[in-house]
């Protein structure tokens, strides 16, 4: 946090006062979306805490009791979930749902219809569609998806047909929103954000193996290693849990796969540490799912031999989804143990057996299977004998609680009103310290209760000073620089400075030359991409699409905006979807429209309505 700085709205009207600068501190039958509404009233008549099971008969040969233990008393306090919930269960494998009046009766149309799929206008991309190989940054996906570290995904699999259908999607937010209802699906997600979302631990059966295929896999793992510069210890760890302790077995340097499948052998597993960084698959992954979040959207691949355990039992400051690729792996959730677990802010030291209670779920995990628990859920995960286990843990909302925004007003607000309110900058009395403090605590002085009422009476006008769109403009100018840069579809190369056919030819660069005029419709590359932020009475731009796939391996970038541009930035910003006419932009004159919009554009943030022509 920088300190207080002036909003957006006070730089643009003039309404700043220099302040002191604090320091810097796929078969599936209900694959479509169910109806939250008679999700909801079904389950208030069978008990809110029930086990909202959707299962289905256990494969041949399969031992169908341990996809879930029976539900057990929460000893935790009154202050967690209770009930006799054992976790949320939902299972695809059969039509109608238990508990439910049936599948049919909750099955929506078209979920295409109900989002508002847009596909791309043929004649706007007519043109510029044959340079995209041309033009498009390295490693952006396009057409046909590509792993970087395993070929081309696998044809018309359910990965392979949502990356398909989020590229016809004209708006970044209904494409986050989609992926989301697709990575929970059956799920519907008002329902899981009303009531599961940091109260429950859901499993998702799907009975589809193939459901995340193409995401990442083993034989990834293994290009990533015979190719890429992987550091032990960095990128990579090895770990194994044996007589209830936790080894991290990890030589210095590189991670070359000798190493790295000798360690594995002896029984550890492997953690690769930000696999968007050498996956693109992932990273599309991710970086549509964090503007569904608003939060930065991270990930860790695990994967684990047979009849072993690599971590101890924990819990994590994330909320956390499992995405089971491979093979098998038995899961155990227990709930918080206490209050003060519930939500936790800091992840928790390793746990012996004797630390923990009853779990709440115990499964075993299948290609294609989702299990959510909320920070503060401890969890453990052995593999069984003979076969291995790989999954992608996806992370979010660390350090994005109530508690740490108002830790950031606080200081802001007591140094607002002890500059602006002369009570806050009277003296104390003179002889306080002889009623007040521990030793007093039980004190009957009047003294005593006058002071606490003035303190009371004094936060509760903190209130007043309180800069919250301050501070929240900066908390949005972190999770830019958190966020991972934008992964374009083919509407948005096509019709950005990406899509332009400049390039070099014939011992010249040719095609150059296009430019955006008043007549030029335009918007933002995608939602979330841009934040505008005031510091030190100057307003910036900071943007996404220069970021690394790299957790903070580049510093946060900006553009200066200037006061006379400031309500064009935040009509630009507010009309998403919408399209904007340069000429319609609020500046003072034709420049300022057209330097702003050409400075955008340049950088890679604004789309045109329709491809650029040539001079």
């Amino acid at each position: 946090m920088d300190g207080l700085q002036p909003s957006v709205g006070q730089l643009r009207r003039g309404r700043v006062r220099r302040r002191r600068q604090p320091p810097s501190h796929s078969g599936s039958v209900l694959a479509l979306p169910l109806r939250p509404r008679k999700v909801r009233r079904q389950l208030r008549r069978n008990g809110a805490s029930r086990v909202a099971a959707l299962r289905a008969p256990a494969p041949p040969g399969e031992d169908s009791e341990d996809s879930r233990v029976e539900p057990t008393a929460d000893g935790a306090g009154a202050a967690l979930p209770s009930g006799p919930a054992a976790a949320v269960v939902w299972d695809t494998g059969r039509r109608e749902p238990r508990g439910l009046r049936g599948a049919a009766e909750l099955l929506e149309a078209s979920p295409a219809a109900r989002l508002g799929l847009a596909p791309a206008d043929p004649a706007a991309l007519r043109g510029a569609a044959q340079h995209f190989a041309a033009s498009a940054p390295p490693g952006t996906p396009s057409g046909p998806q590509e792993d970087e570290a395993g070929g081309e995904l696998p044809r018309d699999s359910p990965l392979q047909r949502i990356l398909a259908e989020l590229n016809r999607i004209s708006s970044s937010r209904r494409r986050a929103a989609r992926l989301f209802e697709w990575l929970i699906a059956p799920v519907p997600p008002d329902h899981f954000y009303r009531r599961l979302w940091e109260r429950e631990a859901v499993l998702v059966r799907r009975q589809d193996h193939a459901y995340y295929q193409g995401l990442f896999s083993t034989a990834d793992l293994d290009a990533i290693l015979r190719h890429e510069e992987v550091q032990f210890g960095q990128h990579l760890d090895a770990a194994r849990y044996v007589n209830g302790r936790r080894e991290t077995l990890n030589p210095p340097g590189r991670a070359l796969p000798a190493a790295a499948w000798s360690l594995y052998q002896a029984g550890c597993s492997l953690r690769l540490l930000c696999p968007q960084a050498f996956s693109t698959t992932v990273w599309q992954f991710l970086a549509v799912l964090q503007e569904q979040f608003g939060s930065m959207a991270g990930s860790n691949v695990y994967l684990t031999p047979p009849n072993s355990q690599g971590f101890a039992p924990h819990y994590d400051d994330i909320e956390a989804f499992v995405l089971q690729l491979e093979g098998r792996k038995l899961w155990r959730v227990y709930r918080p143990r206490v209050p003060t677990e519930e939500l936790a802010l800091i992840s928790s030291p390793n746990f012996s057996q004797e630390d923990l209670g009853e779990p709440v779920l115990q499964t075993v995990l299948e290609p294609g299977d989702l299990l959510y628990f909320p920070r503060g859920f401890i969890h453990q995960a052995e593999c069984q004998v003979g076969v291995h286990s790989l999954h992608l843990t996806l992370s979010t909302y660390q350090r994005n609680t109530w508690g740490d925004f108002v830790e950031a007003v606080l200081p802001l607000a007591i140094q607002a009103a002890m500059e602006e309110n002369v009570e806050f900058r009277r003296g104390l009395p003179r002889d306080f310290m002889d009623y007040m403090g521990a030793q007093h605590s039980d004190s009957k002085d009047p003294r005593r209760t006058a002071f606490m009422e003035k303190v009371r009476v004094l936060v509760a006008r903190l209130g007043h000073f309180a800069p919250v769109d301050a501070v929240a403009d900066q908390r949005a100018k972190d999770f830019i620089h958190d966020s991972l840069p934008p992964v374009l579809t083919d509407r948005e190369r096509a019709l950005s400075v990406y899509g332009l056919p400049i390039r070099w030819e014939a011992g010249e660069p040719v095609n150059v030359g296009a430019q955006l005029t008043t007549e030029t419709e335009v918007h933002m590359l995608q939602d979330g991409i841009a934040r505008m932020v005031g510091e030190g009475g100057h307003l910036f731009l900071y943007y996404t699409v220069e970021n690394s796939r790299v957790y903070h391996l580049e510093e946060p970038k900006c553009l200066e905006i200037y006061p006379q541009q400031a309500d064009a930035m935040e009509l630009l910003l507010r009309s998403y979807p919408e399209f904007v006419r340069v000429g319609d932009l609020p500046c003072d004159n034709v420049e300022d429209q057209l330097s702003l919009a050409t400075m955008l554009y340049d950088k890679g943030l604004l789309i045109t309505k329709m491809p650029l022509t040539l001079n």
